[in-house]
């Protein structure tokens, strides 16, 4: 990494663990909201980063972003335990739940995009290159978990709009998740389809392409 590249990295690895926090904290609260108190009675209800951690996501997927020259440097929390056998609405709560997440991250997003523009911070100052920052690396964490495939949370929406027999065989792909999301990684996932939906968005909120 170049001098800039470090800065970069400083910067946004607080803002991604507090992003995947609040993203995971989400799940857990929408969850118990619509009837399942797991991740409360977990202690998963906290903004604590290191009650989030999760070794393969938190640590082992950014190095391997990093590896592979990623522009980006993302990836997950430890997921909060939601039992959905709790829910009141099975199918629709699921849905809601596996949601809650991005949707945190898109409002986050949002919030510093309207500092921004409201304060007018120029970018190349310290407060705008960090809001900047808030807004992209959110966006690219609710792109990102909705990519259709387990553990990541779009598989949870697909699943709760699924028939419940395609549902079962969707499901099964969970085991395989990772490696699936490797290889599309390989396969330039980020550069062909979350960047430019990234892209988009902040063009939207910010005024400017990343």
């Amino acid at each position: 990494m170049d001098f800039s590249q470090n800065v970069s990295f400083l910067i946004s690895l607080p803002i991604f663990l507090m992003a995947v926090v609040i993203h995971e904290c989400a799940h857990g609260w929408v969850a118990y909201r619509c009837g399942d108190p797991t991740a409360k009675m977990l202690g998963r209800l906290t903004l604590n980063p290191f009650a989030h951690i999760d070794p393969l996501g938190t640590i082992l997927f950014p190095l391997l972003l990093i590896v592979l020259h990623s522009p980006f440097v993302f990836g997950w929390a430890r997921p909060v335990p939601v039992n959905f056998s709790n829910l009141r609405h099975y199918k629709r709560d699921m849905v809601i739940v596996g949601m809650a997440g991005p949707v945190s991250n898109i409002l986050i997003a949002i919030i510093g995009a309207i500092i921004i523009r409201l304060m007018s911070i120029p970018a190349y100052t310290v407060g705008g290159l960090v809001l900047e920052f808030i807004v992209v690396i959110n966006l690219l964490l609710a792109v990102f978990n909705l990519v259709p495939v387990p553990p990541l949370d779009g598989s949870r929406v697909v699943s709760g709009l699924l028939p419940r027999e395609y549902a079962e065989y969707y499901n099964k792909l969970e085991p395989f998740g990772i490696f699936i999301l490797i290889g599309l990684l390989a396969l330039g996932l980020i550069d062909k389809v979350i960047l430019p939906i990234v892209s988009f968005l902040s063009s939207l909120l910010l005024g400017v392409m990343i």
